[in-house]
């Protein structure tokens, strides 16, 4: 392994994956490695087996990940002799007189969605739905589907979220979800459209209708819980 592989701090950043999430862990890994300057700007990340081995995954998903990081401008890569993926420049820079608040505003919209959505997706399996919320539900999700730009997905993701929120009958947690949702939605807008997660997200937004619509609380609040956390995953490996 090379020197940087080998250093201690790498061995506290990177961990084996374990789970579904594969490829939204190795963003948020690698993503955070970088801004923590484990990996420093001008050098190059470490060869693609060496992280690979160490994260515990596929060669394909590892190339994801890094064309995620890519992406959104933390690496460049370079091909043939002498190529490799190279740390960039961080592009936005903190006021002068102030400190970081940036990561304790990501920080507590990951907190509280991880709580107010998973809780909506137990209710909402929990309530006796009548036709018009069960079709509420299927609607939001055909929205999903039909979706033809990123936007226009974003604003489907949001709408299929607040639906769950909505079936449970609470104006509270209708206003608490819709809350969460402006907030992630900004936070998402500003991250690259990735299709690897959203091939993710599609499969786990059909899993958990299907769960809120067959009244099964634990697999709908379960399904919810990992989706939050793939999305958090992102958020701090791109944002923070």
């Amino acid at each position: 392994m090379t020197d940087t592989m080998d250093s201690p701090l790498v061995d506290a950043a990177l961990h084996p994956v374990r789970g579904h999430m594969a490829f939204e862990s190795c963003v948020e890994q690698l993503g955070s490695a970088i801004r923590l300057g484990i990996f420093r700007v001008g050098t190059k990340l470490p060869g693609e087996r060496e992280l690979a081995e160490k994260l515990n995954v596929s060669r394909a998903t590892l190339r994801e990940a890094i064309s995620a990081l890519r992406a959104a401008g933390l690496v460049a890569t370079t091909r043939g002799r002498g190529g490799g993926t190279v740390v960039q420049p961080a592009t936005e820079q903190w006021p002068t007189d102030q400190t970081p608040p940036r990561r304790a505003e990501i920080d507590d919209v990951i907190v509280f969605r991880s709580v107010i959505e998973p809780g909506a997706a137990y209710r909402a399996a929990l309530t006796p739905l009548d036709e018009a919320q069960r079709a509420l539900l299927d609607d939001s999700l055909a929205d999903l589907a039909a979706a033809q730009t990123p936007s226009d997905y974003r604003q489907a993701d949001a709408r299929l979220h607040l639906a769950i929120a909505t079936v449970c009958g609470s104006d509270e947690l209708s206003r608490s979800c819709s809350e969460v949702q402006v907030r992630i939605h900004q936070l998402l807008a500003e991250i690259p459209f990735l299709k690897t997660n959203i091939d993710h997200s599609e499969t786990e937004h059909r899993a958990i209708v299907a769960a809120i619509l067959d009244g099964d609380a634990d697999r709908a609040r379960d399904i919810m819980t990992a989706h939050c956390d793939a999305t958090a995953a992102l958020l701090k490996g791109l944002l923070k």
